[in-house]
């Protein structure tokens, strides 16, 4: 990883003793965590895929209320996401770090997608689609569409990651 400059109220050595490895500093305290999206999931009245979609927009505007209490610029943090999104796809070490967290959301997107399909976990339709989405949904930091993110801008394209696997989903179950 670069050599990065700390906020000039906090010292080098206090970042490295909270987080010692660059896979700590990048991965600490991810606001798209599986614990919050398995109680979404959990909650739901309805599909799995719009569960996730209200976690998703739900967790994303609360990031933007984060920013403004805490006097943040508009947008400041998906500029952060992004910038952390290709230090993770410039580095091998990095990328398997990110890809095996992305495991247990997608385990519980195929569990709730199988169970509104009456389908297993593990069939190939529900695991298809949480690939789908968990895949999608990573992308979106890497593709033009993104490259001036703000919550408002990133919702639609969170909304095409969900239509696609719909889409896919209804092609493999229909």
């Amino acid at each position: 990883m670069a050599a990065t400059r700390s906020p000039p109220d906090v010292a080098t050595r206090t970042v490295t003793l909270h987080f010692p490895t660059k896979e700590d500093l990048l991965f600490a305290d991810d606001p798209f965590a599986p614990r919050s999206l398995a109680a979404r999931l959990d909650a739901r009245p309805g599909a799995a895929l719009d569960a996730v979609g209200e976690w998703m927009r739900d967790t994303m505007r609360a990031l933007d209320e984060r920013d403004a209490d805490q006097g943040r610029e508009p947008g400041e943090t998906w500029s952060l996401r992004v910038k952390r999104a290709r230090l993770i796809a410039e580095d091998e070490d990095l990328r398997g770090t990110a890809r095996a967290s992305y495991y247990e959301l997608e385990r519980l997107i195929a569990a709730a997608v199988g169970n509104d399909a009456g389908l297993p976990p593990n069939a190939l339709a529900p695991r298809l689609t949480a690939y789908t989405v968990v895949g999608g949904l990573r992308e979106l930091y890497m593709t033009n569409e993104a490259r001036h993110p703000a919550t408002e801008e990133l919702l639609p394209l969170v909304d095409r990651v969900l239509d696609f696997a719909r889409a896919g989903l209804a092609n493999c179950t229909g």
